[in-house]
């Protein structure tokens, strides 16, 4: 059996790094997956991959920090699929690495629509789906950054990601009891564009206890945990998928 069969799934920023790979994975788990980036020749690659595995995939196109793309994405999961159980908002930004002091209105607010509002919007859309299933599992990549450290030249995209810990927490104390588990994945360093340059990796694999970053997958296997019935009874919870990079601060 599965971990995932029969159960429909959204996920967000899908067309590369842990949404391409969390795509790949929950598809070769059992789910049809609906999954959304904003470029589409890159989005339809992966539903490609996705079909020739014997999966079943839908592709929405659009940027996440517009409510109408989660609608659109809600109602692919009700129409194409008949329902949602689990959704991935992992779609983001790091957008511009400045001091804070340095930092005009207009890029704070990008990366807080990016990473935050993005993550709410979502939710927004995919709980009253859930709400008709009895139950799901909304998972949210976060970061180290803004949790366990602040970078430098990191403020708005570690504000960001720290806050989601707040939806979190909010979402839980609003839905556990109907049978809404949200969680989010707290990522390290991972070997995906966003990551940089090979200098750029390097230096981020000493933050890391295990002096390595991640490649996507191990990533996607922690967003399998927290989607899948393996995590029946966590709810609100951060899972550090960082390396060891919390402990060792």
């Amino acid at each position: 059996m599965k971990l995932l069969e029969n159960k429909v799934a959204i996920i967000t920023g899908a067309s590369s790094g842990i949404g391409r790979a969390t795509a790949m994975l929950f598809a070769e788990q059992g789910a049809a997956v609906v999954i959304n980036a904003r470029g589409a020749a890159a989005l339809e690659e992966v539903a490609t991959a996705i079909r020739q595995s014997g999966a079943r995939v839908h592709t929405v196109v659009g940027d996440v920090g517009l409510a109408e793309t989660h609608s659109r994405l809600a109602d692919a999961a009700l129409t194409v699929f008949g329902g949602l159980d689990i959704a991935v908002n992992n779609a983001g930004a790091v957008g511009a690495m400045k001091p804070l002091a340095e930092i005009s209105l207009e890029e704070w607010d990008h990366v807080l629509t990016a990473n935050l509002t993005s993550a709410f919007l979502g939710a927004r859309s995919q709980i009253p789906l859930m709400l008709k299933r009895g139950g799901g599992s909304v998972v949210f990549t976060s970061s180290f950054v803004g949790t366990s450290a602040g970078i430098p030249g990191m403020a708005a995209y570690g504000t960001s990601k720290a806050a989601l810990m707040g939806l979190v927490k909010g979402i839980t104390a609003d839905y556990a009891v109907q049978g809404i588990r949200a969680n989010a994945v707290l990522s390290g360093g991972v070997d995906t564009p966003m990551a940089g340059n090979a200098a750029q990796k390097e230096w981020a694999a000493g933050l890391h206890a295990m002096k390595r970053i991640a490649e996507p997958e191990e990533l996607a296997q922690a967003a399998l945990f927290l989607a899948s019935p393996m995590s029946s009874f966590v709810a609100g919870a951060a899972l550090f998928a960082d390396g060891g990079n919390a402990a060792v601060k």
